[in-house]
């Protein structure tokens, strides 16, 4: 079984993967459907890891809205036709890099352990 630490390494991979596509812009995301697919396949990714760590870690962070990244990976595998690319934008471009630094916080505690 992966633990906390395996799962928030794939979280940061998503994110940086992430970071990697939405740098084309907007624009570009709006108009490639490859990107899109990309980005959402990769924010899945996000929720499915954050869905699994433990409920020590969550607690000990709870100012990270753990219900909503899951509830987004829910949306975007469950009602993939009611997907709103305006807020999977916006989620990549603005929740993405604070959840990045928060994780990256969250390793440094784990490997100083």
């Amino acid at each position: 079984m992966r633990d906390d630490k395996e799962r928030l390494l794939d979280i940061l991979e998503a994110i940086e993967k992430i970071e990697k596509y939405s740098s084309i812009g907007h624009e570009a995301f709006v108009e490639d459907e490859r990107t899109q697919v990309w980005i959402i396949h990769h924010l899945q990714v996000v929720g499915e890891a954050s869905n699994h760590l433990s409920d020590d870690l969550t607690e000990r962070h709870n100012d990270i809205p753990w219900a909503d990244i899951v509830g987004l990976r829910n949306i975007l595998v469950h009602q993939y036709f009611g997907i709103d690319l305006k807020q999977v934008w916006e989620t990549a471009e603005l929740d993405m890099p604070v959840l990045k630094a928060r994780v990256k916080e969250m390793l440094s505690e784990i490997d100083d352990k």
